[in-house]
């Protein structure tokens, strides 16, 4: 088996410890503040007040995490691997520290701002650093451990938040992640290798595309928390209005935030970043899923909040299974079953849910969380592989390995939005409201099946085509890497 097709193992990325720790800490460090934060905020809001800016955390914190991920290119570019670490651990402790001190809650806005803005250039930067240091064997264990930290973030920050809240420290958090960001910040120099940037070739900014994707995130969120069905209509009509200006701006632009080949016709890679919305998305029902268990489950906080990450705890369990996958057969299966997992748990899960449910009932949902959640795991860093493997141009090629962190976060802020539209349709009875949004990423989760089987019918005539060139003795993609390195 040539190299190109070989997947290394967890032993051999071991000998790469230093990278593998760098992007995995800058990853895990954002997983964890999002829940963290949240299950921090109530204590929060009883000492600094500002309630009514409440749901503007996650909001100000998702958006600047977009907008982020939107500017790895051109950091890399002209900072270099080392000094782009360097930048993001430093922009996330800063904002922790504002967050710790902040005396009211527009400056906690302002902290979450900066926090949203380092963890979102921190998760784009291990995707791409995957592409740019690590052996194409290794990708696909690359990928899988950057997913299994959003999957062990979205475990341990409730958890953590939960402690810290219990004890009423909520601004030792806020600290702890400062310390944790800056002691990873001082790890980076001794491990990461330099990579030679001069920063003459910085990338510019696809400042029109960004702003597009900032307000129809931002319409979305809005229509979610409106009581008015007809401006509600209005602003969901507004989000998809600048969603088709953002693909048309992409299209025709010179500047673009996806790589060229996601707009080419018979591309598969636009199917690849679709299937990864739709399977990223879905994780946005555990935001409410506590919520569902302490008022129709009847169990305590604490027990609700690990219901509410059970998704999670399947998703990265999953990988170590998922990323031994070697045959193309079992990896293009696994892109399928991933989604139509996740959309079949979460519509079981919808018909288990009930007023008053007795213990059993409650205690059958983990399971079917914990499958749903294995969807998103068998799915995921074989997707991520797809996407960097979509050209052999090495610029393009960590533009699509980058990209992969704004598809994300991009369909996180939507998710979130999406969500609270749905709870907020199926109220004031919070039965109707857990069907409404279980059902409604049920389907959602449904629309990844489609595209996974669309990316995987335009993907087999290049794989035949690699396939083809490796057993004429041609070199293989990974040897160029390595060369190019």
């Amino acid at each position: 088996m040539d190299d190109s097709r070989r997947v290394g193992s967890w032993r051999e990325l071991g000998s790469h410890f230093g990278t593998a720790a760098v992007l995995a800490g800058g990853v895990l460090i954002g997983a964890v503040n999002i829940y963290l934060a949240a299950s921090l905020l109530p204590t929060a809001v009883a000492d600094i007040g500002g309630e009514r800016l409440y749901a503007w955390n996650a909001t100000v914190f998702l958006t600047a995490q977009v907008v982020a991920t939107m500017l790895v290119s051109r950091t890399l570019s002209r900072y270099g691997d080392i000094g782009s670490y360097l930048i993001g651990f430093g922009v996330f402790a800063v904002g922790s520290a504002v967050c710790a001190a902040s005396p009211a809650m527009p400056v906690l806005l302002v902290g979450r701002g900066a926090q949203g803005l380092g963890a979102g250039l921190l998760t784009g930067l291990g995707f791409a650093l995957i592409y740019s240091a690590l052996p194409r064997r290794l990708w696909v264990r690359g990928s899988a451990l950057i997913s299994a930290m959003f999957g062990l973030g979205n475990f341990v920050g409730p958890a953590l938040g939960g402690l810290f809240a219990q004890f009423g420290s909520w601004r030792l958090a806020f600290v702890v992640l400062a310390v944790a960001s800056g002691a990873m910040a001082v790890f980076v120099p001794r491990v990461l290798p330099r990579n030679g940037r001069d920063g003459t070739d910085a990338a510019e900014v696809p400042l029109t595309a960004l702003v597009l994707v900032v307000g129809a995130a931002g319409a979305v969120s809005v229509a979610g928390i409106l009581a008015n069905k007809v401006l509600m209509v209005a602003f969901i009509a507004l989000a998809l209005m600048l969603v088709m200006a953002f693909v048309v701006t992409e299209r025709r632009s010179r500047v673009r935030v996806l790589p060229r080949q996601t707009y080419r016709a018979g591309s598969a890679l636009r199917w690849v970043y679709l299937t990864i919305v739709f399977l990223a998305a879905g994780v946005a029902v555990e935001i409410f899923l506590p919520l569902f268990g302490q008022r129709m489950g009847g169990l305590p906080p604490v027990a609700a909040g690990f219901f509410g990450a059970a998704l999670s705890l399947g998703w990265s369990a999953s990988q170590v299974v998922s990323s031994s996958a070697r045959r193309q057969r079992t990896v293009r299966r696994l892109r399928v079953a991933g989604p139509a997992l996740l959309a079949a748990g979460l519509a079981v899960l919808a018909l288990l849910q009930t007023r008053d449910a007795p213990l059993l009932l409650v205690i059958a949902w983990l399971p079917v969380l914990l499958l749903a959640g294995t969807g998103i795991g068998l799915a995921m860093p074989h997707l991520s592989v797809a996407a960097m493997s979509s050209t052999p141009d090495k610029a393009e090629g960590e533009k699509a390995a980058a990209a992969i962190a704004t598809v994300l976060t991009m369909a996180t802020a939507f998710g979130a939005a999406v969500a609270g539209l749905l709870v907020n349709l199926g109220g004031p009875t919070m039965l109707t409201s857990a069907r409404y949004l279980l059902l409604g990423f049920a389907a959602l989760s449904a629309l990844g099946v489609v595209t996974a089987l669309r990316a995987d019918h335009l993907a087999r005539p290049t794989e035949r085509r690699r396939e083809s060139g490796a057993e004429a003795g041609s070199g293989t993609e990974a040897g160029d890497h390595e060369r190019r390195r």
